[in-house]
């Protein structure tokens, strides 16, 4: 298209987005999460620059798998952070440059070694939760006895806390399936306490002008006001405003998972818990400890 400046026809400039900024729409179009674009875009600048910053377009499959290789031969690193780098450098050549050179489908994933999973006794799994205290013993009471995993627990909003039907909706979870667990009746008592904090902290918010809620899928056009509502704010919000990280708004985000990763460690050790202790060992425990006791 020709543009007029002065009376003279001046051929308009088309700017080409840079590979980067593509592979981050093309990771918000598909709605993947924060956390992949984040990870995406690393292992692709990392492979990129891996190249001495040549074009991927440019490169054949052996150029290709010397990354990965680097990683595992040189950086010692696992088969799941392999996996991780190379999810992201296909997605790149197949979603985002749509370059298919045939050898894609074909690639051979390193494979993850077999673990066993590390499973607190019941007497362990209470020992842990005896050292813990406040909003994190909530969340890891809600890990053990409603299964959650943990990012589960942290994206948890109010509106899926069901204290008539005494259950939780898990909104998507793994495979971005959604699910129903039972709501612990140990922690609706607490749970209804806390909630009760949160929200006199989100009219604060509201108060102050801020009190939004990051929304996924483009909710937040379809229902504009959603994103102040007490039903869409996380049961575990922040302790502090922050920017959203795509849109700049500043939110308050759910707490950080290093939060009850560190004091769940720390509660382990003080418990004198002699085994890896991890938040997902609670998930691990509903599930062998229902077994255990006749559920299935």
């Amino acid at each position: 298209m020709d543009t007029y400046r002065q009376g003279q026809p001046t051929q308009q400039t088309t700017i080409k987005p840079r590979l980067l900024d593509l592979v981050r729409g093309v990771l918000r179009r598909k709605h993947y999460s924060i956390r992949t674009e984040q990870s995406y875009v690393d292992w692709i600048k990392r492979f990129i620059l891996f190249h001495g910053k040549r074009h991927p377009a440019q490169m054949d499959k052996a150029e290709v798998i010397a990354f990965p290789t680097h990683l595992a031969v040189r950086r010692g690193v696992a088969a799941s952070t392999q996996n991780q780098a190379l999810s992201a450098i296909l997605f790149l050549y197949r979603d985002v440059l749509e370059l298919d050179p045939g050898w894609i489908e074909g690639f051979e994933r390193p494979k993850r070694p077999a673990r066993l999973p590390v499973v607190l006794t019941p007497a362990e799994t209470h020992a842990v939760l005896a050292q813990l205290e406040g909003t994190k013993w909530l969340m890891a009471s809600l890990l053990y006895g409603a299964g959650l995993r943990l990012m589960e627990c942290l994206r948890l909003r109010v509106k899926d806390v069901d204290f008539g039907y005494g259950q939780i909706v898990v909104r998507d979870g793994k495979g971005a399936k959604d699910r129903v667990t039972m709501l612990p009746a140990a922690v609706i008592e607490p749970l209804k306490a806390h909630l009760a904090k949160v929200r006199t902290l989100h009219q604060r918010d509201l108060e102050a002008g801020y009190g939004e809620v990051y929304l996924p899928y483009a909710l937040e056009r379809k229902y504009p006001r959603a994103a102040r509502e007490w039903a869409w704010q996380y049961a575990f919000p922040s302790r502090k405003l922050s920017a959203d990280p795509r849109s700049g708004a500043i939110r308050r985000h759910h707490l950080d998972e290093d939060v009850l990763q560190r004091a769940v460690k720390e509660a382990a050790r003080n418990a004198d818990v002699r085994k890896p202790v991890s938040c997902h060992c609670f998930r691990h425990g509903f599930a062998t400890h229902l077994l255990e006791n006749g559920y299935d």
